[in-house]
């Protein structure tokens, strides 16, 4: 009897419930269109505004201008370009971002993984690659999707008011002489040589 009443009892709350949603809700303080708008200026923004390596570093070495790194915290300690400062891109809030740079007129350059080859380890790429793995002649037709963080940095810090935003554009080996980087990793090298 009480195997039957707590089978029962169970059935009952089970189907009571599962057929329930709520008639409305509040809707998320989110806004797909906004964001298309905002992407539709950005790309015609943003297209005057990848640099190369030598630009980058020519404009790095100009009176308040800002390398900003948002890649996480833990890769940022680890290893990043000399004297770029950190807001992780999942912190990035208005008063975040007024905190850290106060003018929204000041120079921001900006770079992530995608832009250094030879350190997987600190710079791991964020291509996607096709999970497919049928003939070469499938695989050919399918192209690794590249993601990159500096792309919605881009989007995000134009959306906040700073659009005298830079973006590396070019693909740097670790090794290349133009770039000094400091970290934790950097550190470690130097003591155990």
């Amino acid at each position: 009897m009480k195997t039957t009443a707590l089978f029962l009892f169970m059935f009952i709350m089970m189907n009571s419930t599962t057929d329930q949603r709520p008639a409305e809700f509040k809707k998320a303080k989110v806004s797909y269109s906004d964001f298309e708008t905002l992407v539709k200026k950005v790309k015609k923004h943003r297209k005057n505004r990848l640099i190369s390596c030598a630009e980058f570093v020519k404009k790095s070495q100009m009176d308040g201008v800002v390398i900003l790194d948002t890649r996480s915290k833990q890769m940022y300690d680890r290893k990043h370009i000399k004297g770029a400062i950190h807001l992780n891109f999942s912190d990035f809030t208005q008063d975040n971002l007024a905190e850290l740079i106060p003018d929204e007129n000041t120079t921001i350059l900006i770079y992530c993984n995608n832009n250094f080859s030879g350190d997987e380890i600190n710079f791991a790429s964020k291509v996607a690659l096709p999970k497919s793995k049928q003939k070469q002649i499938e695989k050919e037709k399918k192209r690794a999707i590249t993601l990159a963080l500096n792309i919605p940095t881009y989007i995000n810090l134009y959306g906040y008011g700073y659009q005298n935003v830079y973006e590396l554009a070019e693909l740097i080996s670790i090794y290349d002489q133009r770039i000094t980087y400091e970290g934790s990793t950097i550190q470690q090298k130097t003591v155990n040589n």
